[in-house]
């Protein structure tokens, strides 16, 4: 009987060391992020992949595109996973089948940014009104430095254009496709508007002669969302770092790292964490 107990109490406490080991077993490996170059250039990734890639041993190459662009690279299968900001393309990606699923993660604000001077007075006359600040712009030919680039940003930028009834053409309209941060610095030296995302431009601020002109719109809010690729899509796919990835930025410490990022530099969180 003794024998017996000795036994069970071995095969037992085995049992519990090899579960603790992989439990406490890191991912390692690497992934490929395809992300929009708003995550980038406002320093999000910088400040949360070192945290991450200490956490799982998973290491994060970061593909900062536009969000078409990065979409596309997860149905060529050149990404494992998506970090992007427009909702309905990224439910579509996922209902053909290109990502497994989808969830949102954080979220911020688009604003309108333009010259210190304002002289169309828009802060004046629509502070809190995207539609009737691009209607002035239009109006007075005021020029206006779009990404031009499929991102989830131009997306944004063409619904609200849409919404206002206006179809922009002209010398006026500039098309850069180029990344956010691109878009402001020849908005600044061309002293004409642009729509950006708030973390963009607060990361970037201190080198830009732009001013905040139009925030606080209903029509500016803009989503994240997080999407691991089909691994069906390429053998090449690692889609238990993916995973891991997901995970952990929704889990209660990428959540509660995302709140804190641009607090102690801005006074206010440049993403709000929304992950469930």
């Amino acid at each position: 009987m003794k024998k017996f107990l000795l036994i069970s109490l071995s095969v037992l406490l085995v049992f519990t060391m090899l579960v603790g080991c992989s439990a406490n077993k890191k991912v390692g490996g690497s992934i490929i992020l395809a992300t929009t170059t708003s995550t980038q250039d406002s320093g999000l990734l910088d400040y949360l992949l070192p945290k991450f890639t200490e956490d799982t041993g998973v290491e994060v190459k970061v593909v900062s595109v536009g969000t078409g662009q990065a979409i596309q690279k997860g149905k060529d299968g050149d990404a494992d996973i998506l970090l992007v900001h427009a909702k309905a393309s990224e439910e579509e990606f996922v209902s053909e089948g290109h990502g497994t699923e989808r969830h949102d993660v954080m979220y911020n604000d688009f604003i309108l940014v333009g010259p210190k001077d304002d002289s169309l007075k828009l802060k004046e006359s629509s502070p809190n009104d995207i539609l009737a600040g691009l209607k002035s712009i239009s109006e007075n030919q005021a020029i206006f430095v779009s990404r031009g680039d499929d991102s989830g940003t131009h997306k944004k930028e063409l619904e609200i254009w849409k919404e206002a009834g206006i179809e922009p053409q002209g010398d006026w309209y500039l098309s850069a496709g180029s990344g956010m941060g691109d878009v402001l610095k020849i908005a600044s030296e061309k002293q004409g508007y642009t729509l950006t995302d708030r973390a963009t431009y607060l990361s970037l601020r201190d080198t830009l002669e732009l001013d905040i002109i139009i925030e606080k719109d209903e029509n500016l809010f803009n989503q994240y969302g997080i999407i691991p690729v089909n691994p069906e899509k390429s053998d090449k796919i690692n889609a238990e770092g993916a995973k891991a990835f997901m995970d952990w930025m929704l889990s209660k410490e990428g959540q509660e790292l995302i709140g804190k990022y641009g607090v102690e530099e801005y006074g206010m969180p440049l993403f709000i964490p929304n992950g469930k």
